[in-house]
């Protein structure tokens, strides 16, 4: 596989002093790696921390900024950041109103997110923390136990980042972030497989006529493999997974989320299909977000993510949001 970069040993410095240069108004600390906002700590505001393995991106340093996250750690490609990472990023961050973690549902994340609760807490950092699991797709994993946290992370990072921005308590961001969370699932397909650096070459053979369904972002095995489909039939398959699970009785978001080797084109194509399927099962979107944000390095395929709003959580999603990778409102 042909990859722009150096070595893969350095895959992950290398971007972070790209992203720093690219990113004026965010602090990077390359050596710790360690991406907090410019203005931190915000006197008055509860801080979100969020991270995980790199090859996600934009998730998470990309949703570093006013009205998101307010730090990030990235750890190395599909691999959880370690405790020392999230100490040095919480206590950067915590104006003394505490600090959200942000957590995926993956074996090592949980546990080093919990060990650095407890070492921020010893530092006498407030700490609330918040799993995300909404994938549909399985209900345990290579990675998890459990279902797998996805395309719902960006859901939750930013409609509690911002009523966090309205200078909301701890448990109250806390508990918002819970609620996106229990009504947001996740289904996501590959078309191909992923490649890391480390491998140079995809990590498990999937054939070129054939696509895996309930893919998850580290090439995990989904539900079943079948023969290639047409857009409008992988958006009946996977809008029927997801509603299979939540059920809305109201509006919902929808993010169309690329696996990171999928082109717009393509995408907008199938998010016409999604909209032709939750309109045909009477589903009301109430915003929609498309593009590449919940990654899996060069991975072609989608995801499609619905989180059941409420008056409170649209008002959220639609507050003025500024990071590298959305940016909305004044």
């Amino acid at each position: 596989m042909k990859m722009l970069i150096n070595v893969p040993e350095t895959v992950v410095a290398d971007a972070l002093r790209g992203f720093a240069a690219a990113h004026p108004e965010l602090t990077v600390d390359v050596e710790n790696r360690v991406i907090v906002r410019r203005d931190a700590p915000v006197a008055g505001k509860v801080a979100l921390l969020s991270g995980g393995g790199s090859g996600h991106e934009p998730l998470h340093g990309g949703f570093v900024g006013r009205g998101m996250l307010d730090a990030a750690c990235p750890g190395e490609v599909f691999t959880s950041p370690v405790p020392d990472q999230m100490v040095r990023a919480a206590a950067a961050v915590d104006s003394g109103a505490g600090v959200l973690f942000i957590v995926k549902n993956y074996t090592g994340d949980v546990l080093n997110f919990d060990m650095a609760a407890e070492l921020a807490e010893d530092e006498g950092i407030m700490v609330g923390k918040v799993l995300v699991n909404d994938d549909v797709a399985v209900t345990d994993s290579l990675f998890t136990a459990g279902r797998r946290g996805t395309g719902a992370t960006l859901f939750v990072e930013k409609i509690a980042g911002a009523l966090a921005e309205e200078g909301a308590p701890l448990e109250r961001v806390q508990a918002v972030a819970r609620r996106v969370n229990e009504v947001s699932r996740s289904f996501g397909v590959a078309l191909t497989a992923v490649s890391t650096p480390a491998k140079g070459a995809p990590t498990f053979d999937l054939p070129a006529g054939e696509l895996e369904l309930g893919i998850g972002i580290h090439g995990e095995p989904g539900r079943e493999r079948r023969a290639m489909m047409t857009s409008g039939e992988i958006a009946e398959f996977a809008v029927d997974a997801v509603l299979d699970d939540l059920r809305p009785d109201g509006p919902v978001l929808l993010l169309v989320n690329g696996m990171g080797g999928t082109p717009l084109l393509e995408l907008y194509g199938f998010n016409a299909e999604v909209h032709r399927v939750l309109g045909a099962r009477g589903v009301t979107v109430a915003r929609t977000l498309v593009g590449n944000y919940v990654t899996s390095l060069d991975m072609a395929g989608a995801s499609v993510s619905l989180c059941r709003v409420d008056e409170e959580m649209l008002r959220l999603w639609d507050a003025p949001v500024s990071t590298p990778a959305l940016c909305w409102g004044a």
